[in-house]
Formats: C-alpha cells, sequence, structure tokens
C-alpha cells in the first residue's frame, strides 16, 4: 500500500467511526433498548475495525520508515561527501530563512 491509499484509508476509517458515534450520541433519547443495543454494537464493530486499521497503518509507515532509513545509511555511506555538501546546503538554506524572521 502506499502513502496516499494508507491516508485515503484512514480518513475513510476515522470518518466511519465519526459517523457511528455521531448516530449514537444523537438519538441515544429517541431509541428503544434494543435499537439502542444494536447501535453500541454498530459502534464496538466500527472502534475495533478502526483499531485494527490504524495498527496495520501504523505498521506499514514504520515498514516505509525503516527503508527510508536504510536507504538513506546506506547512499551516506556510499557518498559521504555528496552527503556532508547536501547537509550544508540545507543547513545554509534554514539558517537564511530563520534569519529572516
Amino acid at each position: 500500500m502506499s502513502k496516499d491509499t494508507n491516508t485515503d484509508h484512514l480518513r475513510a476509517e476515522l470518518k466511519s467511526l465519526t459517523d457511528t458515534l455521531e448516530e449514537v450520541l444523537s438519538s441515544s433519547g429517541d431509541k428503544s433498548k434494543e435499537e439502542m443495543s444494536k447501535l453500541r454494537s454498530k459502534a464496538e464493530r466500527a472502534l475495533k475495525d478502526s483499531r485494527k486499521s490504524l495498527g496495520e497503518t501504523g505498521d506499514a509507515l514504520a515498514k516505509q520508515t525503516r527503508v527510508a532509513a536504510e536507504r538513506t545509511d546506506e547512499y551516506v555511506r556510499e557518498n559521504p561527501w555528496a552527503s556532508v555538501g547536501i547537509g550544508a546546503a540545507i543547513g545554509v538554506v534554514l539558517g537564511v530563512l530563520l534569519a529572516r524572521r
């Protein structure tokens, strides 16, 4: 899964959970015990699914971060002087930007 796919999936899961919880909260006084029990079950399922998705998304992001760190480490080891130059350039740019404030 790509980062954008993970983000979109996470947004959809959180929207679904929010919609379910809003439905439970807004209609708690208008529903019978049986209907409230159904809504509660629906909310619990949505929460469980969201927790699972969050865990999977977190695992995927952690894996992507590890891969990026490994690639960066390899690049720095293979090109130390280029890395020093890039770091210095970034430092100069940040210094100029921060000095303007």
